[in-house]
C-alpha cells in the first residue's frame, strides 16, 4: 500500500485573501521576515496494490476532475511509498 499525495494551491496570478491575512498577522504575533504566504490543500491517498502508471494517470484526473479547480488551481501529485 502507498500514499499518494495530492497538493493544491491557487495559481500566483489568483489573489490568496485567506494566506494574505495570515502574512498579515505574523508580525503582531512576533514572527517578522515572512514576506508572503500562500494557502493551499493537501489531499493524501491511501492506494491499494501498486502505483503504476495506470494508477498514477487515474489519480491525476481525479485530481483534475475532483480536487481542484484546474481554472485558478494547479497540483502536484506525488507518491509517499510506506
Amino acid at each position: 500500500m502507498a500514499r499518494v499525495v495530492v497538493d493544491v494551491m491557487l495559481k500566483p496570478e489568483i489573489l490568496d485573501p485567506q494566506g494574505q491575512a495570515v502574512q498579515r498577522a505574523l508580525p503582531r504575533l512576533g514572527f517578522d521576515g515572512i514576506a508572503d504566504v500562500r494557502q493551499g490543500k493537501r489531499f493524501e491517498l491511501e492506494v491499494e496494490g501498486p502505483v503504476d502508471d495506470a494508477a498514477l494517470a487515474r489519480i491525476h484526473e481525479l485530481a483534475e476532475t475532483f480536487l481542484a479547480n484546474t481554472v485558478i488551481e494547479d497540483f502536484v501529485v506525488t507518491v509517499e511509498e510506506k
